[in-house]
């Protein structure tokens, strides 16, 4: 790493953040909803990220912690007529709480026992809210009103589900994770985490707690799955099972590895990669996933490490 690097670094993340902020007054109302979509959902992305990207922890359980987040957030507001703020809060408890439990049972384990670990108490978590029908609205799921996604000061209010104001938010989220990943990323901690991804008993010997640093990965990584999930409830008004299954516990995977595992902007590249294909070819054919299949695998024959992570192995190694 040269000594310019961490300027170039915060520089690029910072010249993306503006790039999106231009884009909202540039895109069109159709576009410009899609963006927002895909800024929080790429937040989910960098939280798995943190866990698979970084620590090397290949997990099928992230669901449970995005929906964690949608759910916490979407019922506070439902059924307890919870403010927004408050709301969102309790989400990102709801999904922090989770994560803490669960890593300290999953984290027993290690490689495929850990993926299986991780899948099965995702699909508890997914057949609790089907049960819990009454409450979550089960496979139907839930709308979140609009008076409710109002915020109130004084005698001004904000509505989140105006486009701009929707997008703006957003954008404050994603840029708000991207920048405490990276700091994370190039901290102390980011590389006993990169060293425990890399050799692990190695990393015991020079006295490293590797238990301790990977539970607090997972906590993390929760924590950020949760906030998406709670910015999608209260953004977008609906909560639903759908966002608890497994699939959604796979796109996170799909869009990190697309983007570049283990880079810090590689989750938003794939996120937007993959939802930008699927709408382009959608609106050609009905054969839309032939297309995609054919995309993605031309992607890892020519970019085997993600769009990104390719790019800092061929030309720029200073990239986080």
């Amino acid at each position: 790493m040269s000594e310019a690097s961490p300027a170039k670094a915060y520089a690029l993340h910072l010249s993306s953040i503006a790039l999106l902020f231009v884009l909202s007054f540039l895109l069109p109302d159709y576009y410009h909803g899609l963006l927002a979509r895909i800024m929080v959902l790429a937040v989910f992305a960098m939280g798995y990220n943190m866990l698979f990207g970084y620590v090397g922890l290949l997990s099928l359980g992230h669901a449970m912690f995005f929906a964690a987040g949608l759910y916490g957030a979407g019922l506070a507001v439902i059924h307890l007529g919870w403010s927004v703020p408050l709301a969102f809060l309790g989400g990102i408890a709801c999904g922090a709480v989770l994560a803490l439990a669960i890593g300290l049972l999953a984290l027993r384990t290690t490689g495929v026992a850990f993926m299986i670990v991780t899948m099965m108490f995702a699909q508890v978590f997914y057949l609790l809210i089907l049960y819990f029908a009454t409450w979550t609205g089960g496979d139907q799921g839930m709308v979140v009103p609009q008076p409710a996604r109002v915020l109130a000061f004084g005698s001004r209010s904000l509505d989140i589900t105006n486009p701009t104001v929707r997008y703006m938010t957003a954008l404050a989220l994603f840029s708000l994770v991207l920048l405490v990943t990276l700091a994370i990323v190039r901290s102390r901690y980011g590389r006993v985490l990169v060293a425990i991804r890399e050799n692990e008993e190695r990393t015991k010997m020079l006295g490293y707690d590797t238990f301790s640093n990977k539970l607090a990965a997972v906590v993390i990584s929760g924590t950020i799955c949760a906030a998406s999930g709670a910015a999608y409830a209260l953004l977008f008004g609906y909560v639903g099972s759908s966002f608890a299954s497994v699939q959604y516990s796979i796109l996170p995977l799909l869009w990190v590895l697309l983007g570049g595992a283990a880079t810090t902007l590689g989750p938003l590249i794939g996120t937007l990669f993959m939802y930008y294909v699927i709408d382009i070819t959608s609106g050609y054919t009905s054969a839309y996933l032939l297309i995609v299949g054919i995309a993605l695998i031309l992607l890892v024959l020519f970019f085997p490490k993600g769009i990104l992570g390719s790019i800092r192995q061929r030309w720029l190694g200073w990239l986080p």
